[in-house]
């Protein structure tokens, strides 16, 4: 009878862990965004303001411009940014029912990348319409249309008679990656010195050039994505089981599917459009959270917004302040961190993903 009763404890004492995490994430979010606003290339402190405000003191020129228009759209986008790629990987590794996947399968990292080597290499010599038109969102642009076209052509591929095929879906990312990797590299033999410093400043990632065009051009679909990721969690509990056994209990199978892709082509389009190419986000925080309170998808989707947040606005301030007054790559930082961590969760979990 005590067996029986520790077995019906166990899930509830893990989902009551998954939401106590919950609180804590909140409050570790709140800290990393009073770090993010506090540290910067320039000599203005959230806290010297803070007091300045409270004793009725008007803020200078520079402080409102720094605090207003430089940092707080940057950790705005850091926010944005860090919970859309780790929602999608949580998305993605429930789809595929295979800890080792990250948004980079369904295509949009490569297609978002060829986009952006596209806009950057060609853009000279698009016409003055088109030019005038876009300006400098040329890149961001194009980098958003190329990882949603990638997903649409995968999700043709895969799909057959009104089924999509996980298994093709992997094997046709896999290829359309390396045909997107080959065009760009074509592109890149074709650049010139500066646009080959743009292309590498570009691949590695930043949050520099956060403004508030940006946050309200990549901000609503990566809001609108995860929203729909959020209601995707009892279909991807459900595909845990098997596709049959999903189907068995009432999910919606390629409903889930395609929702789930649509939620990933769209926030991680957007995240990298606007950040470039991050790495280790999407695969090293669900692996986390999953080590910490379980893999129900219901407290983990919104866990993961949560802790992806946390990681890249910390990983920002590191990038800001590790050589100052010069910053590194974002995604130099999210690797260095990122791949010990994955590293160690493959060495302590290398029995349940051996293939």
């Amino acid at each position: 009878m005590s067996a029986i009763t520790d077995v019906q404890r166990r899930p509830r004492d893990r989902v009551a862990r998954a939401y106590r995490l919950h609180w804590l994430l909140l409050a570790m979010l709140l800290l990393a965004c009073l770090a993010g606003l506090q540290v910067g290339a320039t000599d203005v402190r959230l806290s010297d303001v803070s007091a300045r405000i409270f004793q009725g003191q008007p803020l200078s020129q520079m402080e409102r411009v720094v605090l207003w228009d430089i940092r707080l759209p940057r950790l705005v986008m850091g926010v944005l940014v860090g919970a859309a790629l780790a929602v999608s990987g949580a998305v993605m590794q429930g789809l595929f029912r295979n800890p080792l996947a990250d948004p980079g399968i369904v295509g949009v990292s490569a297609g978002a990348g060829l986009g952006a080597i596209l806009a950057i290499v060609l853009g000279a010599q698009a016409p003055a319409w088109l030019a005038g038109a876009v300006g400098a969102h040329a890149v961001p642009l194009a980098a958003f249309l190329g990882g949603w076209g990638s997903t649409i052509l995968l999700y043709r591929v895969a799909t057959r008679r009104g089924h999509t095929s996980v298994a093709t879906m992997l094997l046709a990312g896999i290829a359309l990656g390396a045909l997107a990797g080959a065009l760009s590299g074509v592109l890149v033999y074709m650049a010139d010195d500066q646009q080959l410093r743009d292309l590498t400043f570009w691949g590695l990632g930043s949050l520099a050039g956060a403004n508030w065009a940006k946050v309200l051009t990549a901000g609503p679909m990566i809001l609108l994505a995860m929203g729909v990721a959020l209601t995707l969690s009892r279909g991807l509990n459900g595909l845990a089981l098997g596709e049959a056994t999903a189907a068995h209990i009432g999910i919606q199978v390629q409903r889930v599917k395609f929702l789930a892709i649509l939620a990933v082509a769209a926030a991680t389009g957007a995240a990298v459009s606007v950040s470039g190419g991050i790495g280790f986000v999407g695969i090293v925080v669900p692996h986390l959270l999953r080590l910490a309170s379980g893999p129900d998808h219901r407290p983990l989707l919104l866990n993961a917004a949560l802790l992806g947040a946390i990681l890249l606005v910390l990983a920002d301030v590191i990038a800001r302040v590790v050589i100052a007054p010069a910053e590194l790559p974002i995604g130099i930082v999210t690797a260095v961190l990122g791949a010990p961590v994955f590293l160690w969760i493959l060495l302590k979990r290398r029995g349940l993903v051996d293939l």
